[in-house]
């Protein structure tokens, strides 16, 4: 994960009070129970539900998520992932680690950058069900 925020694009997003860590670990407990609540993601994750929030409200501001109001209990907030891939997401899934993930490796080598990134790219796509390419 720490190399992953190396890598993250941060131009043009300004100032924000939470972190791309925690932005992430929100944004991969979403994908795994979509039609979730702050409180919920809160409570999987074991972050503060101020932060939960921040981060949701952060997401929002790229349109990569949705929220809406739970019919069944209007005082609860339904989060979803946006239908459509932002421009901002597209952005991150763009961006390559190599940068980062040669300096984690301490080698200037694109060789060894390529062989690295291929070995968790497979192992991605072993330990993430409907892992998106």
């Amino acid at each position: 994960m720490k190399i992953g925020e190396e890598a993250m694009p941060a131009e043009g997003i300004g100032e924000h009070s939470t972190s791309v860590r925690t932005v992430l670990i929100v944004v991969s407990d979403l994908r795994g129970h979509p039609g979730t609540t702050v409180g919920e993601i809160a409570a999987r994750t074991g972050l503060p539900q101020s932060a939960v929030s921040a981060s949701i409200s952060r997401l929002r501001s790229v349109d990569a998520v949705i929220t809406e109001t739970d019919p069944r209990d209007r005082r609860r907030t339904i989060i979803r992932e946006a239908p459509e891939v932002s421009e901002r997401v597209t952005q991150v899934r763009d961006t390559p680690i190599d940068a980062a993930l040669a300096a984690a490796l301490g080698t200037e080598d694109p060789d060894r950058v390529s062989e690295t990134v291929t070995v968790l790219e497979e192992l991605a796509a072993r330990l993430i069900p409907g892992l998106r390419a």
